[in-house]
């Protein structure tokens, strides 16, 4: 019998390898724009754009956004790739017929397939990692040392392994005892898990930063916050409000909200606080209070849940033809078996890939419509709504180099959030109350 075992590991180090290839190619290709670029990038941007940078900066935006889009779409092809070089070089089978000769229980041969799976995944994953953080140093946007982004990166993978072969097992499990209800049983078990997860975001977080209360370093903040948090009704007391330690590994601006019920916080970067002025900060306060009052969370459940629904049912049909098609010369018998569970997540994968327009145009809704929610939550709070939250986005465009002129259809298939042009531009014309007018949100 063929030593199964090297013959795994020795095909995902020749996918590590050429993923290395790819990512040093890439490093080639010319980053950096020369001086003389410098004034036509200049000049094209239009003076009277909401948002903008100098000269400098905006050429390394202009660089910067090519790599992260370029990042963007090699990624996904190459995760797509390597699971179907899985199924066709037969080490998905050959994997599987490894963990079966460890141990009797069929239950713990599937959670070291699937451990052994992730590790592999993210071993492939790797030298695209690295590049984007060689761009992130090069470019100032990351100040974290090598040892420091890699020990981060050991702890994800530490909690996939932890967390995921249970849950694939699960997964699995449903597929084989009911090959054609599959879909709905997976479907009915991601719901719960979701939410899970929402509710555990915060207490995971702790593991990769250090969180201090926002009081013990900015008193003042935290008594202006209160101010938009009254008005919005945001139930999120000052023990809540915490400011991370973000300093240590990056120079981009943030603040946001996580959690759900009891674990529910307001998290500020401390690149941040102390770095832009606090009414700006309460622009981006009243945002993230946006998506709690406006209660985007839970339609973006059910968005998902609804997306899920009709996804799960596409994707177990589109396995199964790949698995008649393919499966002898894969070494897979049924979609149940381990190896066979790869072609549903192949499915996924690609399905995921091309319906990300979608998902990402009703991120960008929940995002304006926080915009919006915010702008009029200062109503009042701070002298001047508009010019607030303009200098909030050009202060929040300019750390993390944001392109002012991004390509729509880039905009489009892959943006959570409207561009910070945009955004920056709405800003400055939302004006509901002159002659006496309404927002749309708050009636005073």
């Amino acid at each position: 019998m063929r030593p199964v075992l090297p013959s795994f590991f020795y095909s995902f180090l020749l996918i590590f390898l050429v993923g290395l290839t790819l990512a040093l190619c890439l490093g080639q290709a010319k980053t950096t724009v020369n001086p003389a670029q410098a004034t036509v990038a200049a000049s094209s941007t239009v003076p009277q754009q909401a948002y903008s940078l100098p000269p400098d900066k905006l050429v390394k935006a202009i660089a910067l956004a090519r790599i992260r889009h370029t990042l963007h779409f090699l990624g996904a092809f190459w995760g797509l790739g390597v699971l179907w070089l899985l199924l066709a070089t037969r080490c998905a089978a050959r994997l599987e017929d490894y963990t079966a000769t460890l141990v009797k229980q069929r239950w713990l041969q599937g959670i070291f397939f699937f451990a052994a799976l992730l590790v592999g995944l993210s071993l492939a994953d790797l030298p695209l990692s690295l590049y984007a953080h060689w761009v992130s140093l090069r470019y100032g946007l990351s100040v974290q040392g090598w040892i420091g982004w890699l020990g981060d990166v050991g702890k994800s993978l530490g909690l996939s392994v932890l967390i995921g072969p249970p849950i694939l097992l699960l997964f699995n499990w449903v597929v084989r005892v009911s090959p054609r209800r599959s879909w709905l049983w997976a479907w009915l078990i991601t719901l719960p898990l979701m939410v899970l997860g929402d509710y555990g975001e915060p207490l995971v977080e702790p593991i990769f930063n250090r969180f201090e209360l926002l009081s013990a370093h900015h008193p003042d903040l935290v008594a202006q916050l209160e101010k938009v948090a009254a008005r919005t009704g945001t139930n999120i007391p000052p023990e809540r409000i915490y400011l991370m330690k973000a300093s240590v590994k990056t120079n981009t601006l943030n603040a946001y909200v996580s959690g759900i019920g009891a674990t529910k916080r307001i998290v500020v970067w401390d690149t941040t606080a102390g770095r832009i002025p606090n009414d700006e900060i309460l622009f981006i306060f009243g945002h993230e209070s946006g998506h709690y009052v406006l209660h985007h969370l839970p339609k973006g459940l059910v968005c998902a849940a609804v997306y899920l629904f009709c996804a799960y049912w596409i994707c177990l049909r589109f396995a199964a033809r790949l698995a008649r098609r393919y499966g002898e010369r894969w070494q897979i018998e049924a979609l149940g078996s381990r190896a066979g569970f790869l072609v549903l997540l192949f499915t996924i994968s690609v399905t995921q890939f091309l319906l990300e327009p979608v998902s990402n145009a009703m991120s960008r809704h929940f995002e304006h419509e926080a915009d919006v929610y915010g702008q009029e939550a200062m109503h009042g709070i701070v002298p001047d709504p508009q010019k607030s939250a303009v200098a909030a986005f050009n202060d929040l465009g300019a750390a993390s180099l944001d392109d002012p002129n991004p390509n729509p259809l880039i905009e489009f298939w892959t943006y959570g959030h409207p561009s910070t042009q945009r955004r920056a531009e709405f800003a400055a014309h939302f004006d509901p109350w002159s002659g006496g007018g309404k927002g749309k949100f708050f009636k005073q």
